[in-house]
């Protein structure tokens, strides 16, 4: 009841303003008595994903809380993952605003907001002064807009230097629609470059930090199935350890009847649902069950993420279908799971 009546009032202003209003109040209310209004018990459903134990199968996915500052109001909703950034080695302001626009008769989002963030020195602060529970923490890596492509890499493996010891999962974001070229790295020897770099780093942060961390791959829905392939074969030969899919979409035919429809960026929530589900039905076959898939985008139900689930996702991620829905998908999810 509180999620839609605070719904009502942040519809009423722009999608940055809610998304900010929210961090800020989550940020300010956690661990106080006002949390009482967006907390909730969530069952216990433990779900064993790239070798970590998470405590139900129900994560908030990259984007929302891109600098780590609530992730405390996020546990106390019952996410038993919360996956922070995209976060880039120095910060950047991301694209010119506006940068993000609802779709409401399709219960989906447009955004281009470029990796916005606060540089990855501020976010390892905020996870180190974060208390989050059973909680698991996965952080999502970036690179920032000013470096050349072709020297990308670095970004990445600056940035899993800096975030290593404080993440439980580390996702690699090479998908985003809103960096320009990004997603270029999907593909031939970068794709090779980038996966066998970062393979080798984990090896060495291993044994420094004496733990290992998994390192995940977010993927495109975007991609052709010959394409797709190629990303789990090379995944496979590099010995990673999960892939998300997947991010948003370029893709505007299901919303093509709305005038928003032709604004540049991502779009995500609802017409993104059965696209998203096919890459993860295809990935597994791909995979052949030898790599976890963690399954975001389009999830506005218990039903949407049975779905994926039943496809090949292990465990999945929300971030529109939240906006949309509030705090109660994540407990009715997760007991959905439960009577499966």
């Amino acid at each position: 009841m509180f999620y839609k009546i605070a719904q009502k009032f942040l519809f009423q202003t722009s999608p940055e303003f809610a998304h900010n209003f929210a961090i800020t109040s989550l940020r300010h209310t956690a661990n106080t008595p006002l949390s009482v209004f967006y907390s909730q018990t969530v069952p216990s459903a433990p779900v064993e994903c790239m070798g970590i134990t998470f405590p139900n199968p129900v994560g908030l996915a990259a984007g929302m809380d891109k600098d780590g500052e609530s992730i405390d109001g996020f546990a106390a909703m019952g996410f038993g993952h919360i996956e922070v950034g995209t976060v880039t080695p120095r910060p950047q302001p991301g694209n010119d605003k506006p940068r993000a626009f609802r779709l409401k008769p399709a219960r989906a989002i447009i955004n281009r907001m470029g990796f916005n963030n606060k540089g990855v020195d501020n976010l390892v602060k905020n996870i180190k002064a974060s208390n989050p529970g059973n909680a698991i923490i996965g952080v999502n890596i970036g690179k920032n807009k000013t470096t050349p492509l072709e020297e990308g890499k670095n970004d990445y493996l600056y940035c899993m230097d800096k975030v290593y010891d404080v993440a439980d999962y580390i996702a690699v974001n090479i998908s985003s629609p809103n960096t320009p070229g990004l997603r270029t790295l999907q593909f031939g020897e970068m794709l090779d470059d980038l996966l066998g770099s970062l393979k080798d780093r984990q090896t060495v942060l291993a044994k420094q930090f004496d733990k290992y961390v998994p390192i995940a791959l977010k993927i495109a829905p975007d991609l052709s199935d010959e394409e797709l392939k190629q990303v789990c074969d090379a995944l496979l030969k590099f010995k990673f350890d999960g892939v998300i899919a997947t991010n948003t979409t370029l893709d505007r035919d299901p919303v093509k009847h709305l005038p928003e429809h032709s604004e540049a960026g991502g779009l995500s929530g609802a017409p993104l649902t059965q696209r998203s589900t096919e890459v993860i039905r295809k990935a597994a076959e791909y995979l052949d069950g030898r790599l976890p898939i963690i399954g975001v985008g389009g999830i506005d139900s218990d039903k949407d993420a049975m779905d994926k689930i039943d496809a090949g996702a292990k465990i999945v991620q929300l971030y529109t279908g939240f906006i949309y829905n509030g705090p109660c998908l994540i407990k009715s999810i997760t007991e959905a799971f439960l009577k499966r």
